[in-house]
């Protein structure tokens, strides 16, 4: 990921893509803070799935800034969050379709051998692991509730 991420910023600074640019240097600087809280652990960096869940994060950041903005009427900075998020869904692996979701929703539910509400935490835990940044894991949870009730 790390490879695609560098290869879009030299393309979008040849480009004069300034929203692009700015944006991937935002998640590029995102990315070395992040290998560096992990070096100070004691641990290499983070990999492609911690990667994954950074963009997912800042997509939701967006999400809720983008809101934020339309209902201070700022349609223009709205619009802006709404470029960016286009920008990170960009860099993700492909999402999974609702079929091939429910199908791993009920996979981890039988894996981990889940009977009841109070096991969404762990089965949630699962997808995450198995799926980083390759499903909605708000439309996930869903569908893992329905499973087990």
């Amino acid at each position: 990921m790390r490879d695609d991420i560098n290869r879009a910023l030299k393309a979008a600074v040849a480009d004069c893509d300034k929203r692009r640019a700015c944006t991937l240097r935002l998640i590029h600087t995102a990315i070395k803070d992040r290998d560096q809280a992990a070096r100070d652990r004691g641990l290499e960096g983070i990999d492609d799935a911690e990667v994954a869940g950074l963009l997912v994060k800042m997509i939701e950041q967006r999400r809720e800034s983008a809101q934020t903005f339309e209902a201070a009427g700022r349609i223009d900075l709205a619009e802006q969050e709404r470029q960016e998020i286009g920008i990170i869904k960009s860099l993700l692996p492909p999402q999974l379709d609702d079929s091939e979701m429910r199908c791993a929703c009920a996979e981890v539910v039988e894996d981990i051998g889940a009977n009841g509400l109070r096991d969404v935490g762990r089965a949630m835990a699962a997808l995450k692991q198995r799926y980083p940044g390759k499903m909605d894991f708000g439309r996930a949870s869903c569908v893992v509730k329905d499973l087990l009730r």
